[in-house]
């Protein structure tokens, strides 16, 4: 099944690396270029669709635009379907199932209250997302997102020491992945002796978000990571340089 296939890609040591895609013509230049899976980047979907990210967008609209994601590529693609924007499990992976996604990311941040989950009650939750996926031997790979250094920095501790959170982020990581969950996400987390005290004792795969402060590739695959994203990063960069070019153009038009 694809879903064992995107599963396989995951080897500690020799991280899968995922471009993160936003509409089929990026899936399509990510597959070109020889990545073996597709992701989505739910913040790219929802500014091509016209909202702001962290399920500010309608559900139906993401998931349809992940679907022709799916549609436009023949390799895996997994979906970021934030916090499972409120739908029961079932629900949830009957939506996934229906637009070819084989895995998705999951994240432990309750976005209406901004807050993050109670990591048993999110355990929970994870447990019957992976229960449903099986009924039909659908085989979701999920790969559980931990948003403790997300918060950390949102509450403005840009420079606070990460390591001082890595045995709440380890906590998640052992519930999650005990209920069921594929790979688990400490996004943000990049100052390298935490992600080294994080991988080395994950009991399970790890995904490293890319984002610049970050080891290099070269080094997490070192410390053992299992897969690395790139979240919103291309898309966002991409932006700048498309708002680069029209400036360059509007300069050229007042000089005539």
């Amino acid at each position: 099944m694809t879903s064992d296939l995107f599963r396989s890609l995951h080897v500690p040591g020799d991280p899968l690396l995922l471009p993160n895609a936003w509409d089929a013509s990026t899936a399509k230049a990510i597959e070109a270029a020889g990545f073996p899976a597709v992701a989505t980047t739910s913040a790219g979907v929802a500014a091509s669709l016209g909202y702001e990210d962290h399920e500010k967008a309608p559900r139906d609209e993401m998931l349809a635009a992940a679907g022709r994601i799916c549609r436009s590529v023949e390799v895996p693609v997994t979906v970021d379907a934030e916090a499972g924007y409120g739908m029961e499990p079932a629900e949830l992976v009957g939506a996934l199932k229906a637009i070819g996604a084989v895995g998705c990311n999951l994240e432990d941040t309750h976005h209406a209250s901004g807050e993050l989950r109670d990591p048993a009650e999110h355990a929970s939750w994870l447990r019957r997302v992976r229960d449903a996926s099986g009924d039909d031997g659908y085989g979701l790979v999920i790969n559980a997102r931990i948003d403790v250094f997300l918060a950390a920095l949102a509450s403005g501790a840009h420079d606070a020491k990460q390591s001082d959170l890595v045995p709440d982020a380890l906590g998640r990581a052992e519930a999650y992945l005990e209920a069921g969950a594929d790979c688990v996400f400490p996004i943000v987390l990049w100052q390298a002796d935490a992600v080294q005290s994080f991988v080395s004792q994950a009991p399970g795969p790890v995904n490293i978000l890319a984002i610049p402060p970050a080891p290099s590739i070269d080094e997490l695959a070192e410390m053992g990571v299992a897969r690395v994203s790139y979240g919103g990063l291309l898309h966002h960069e991409l932006m700048e340089r498309f708002g680069e070019m029209l400036a360059s153009l509007a300069s050229r038009k007042a000089q005539r």
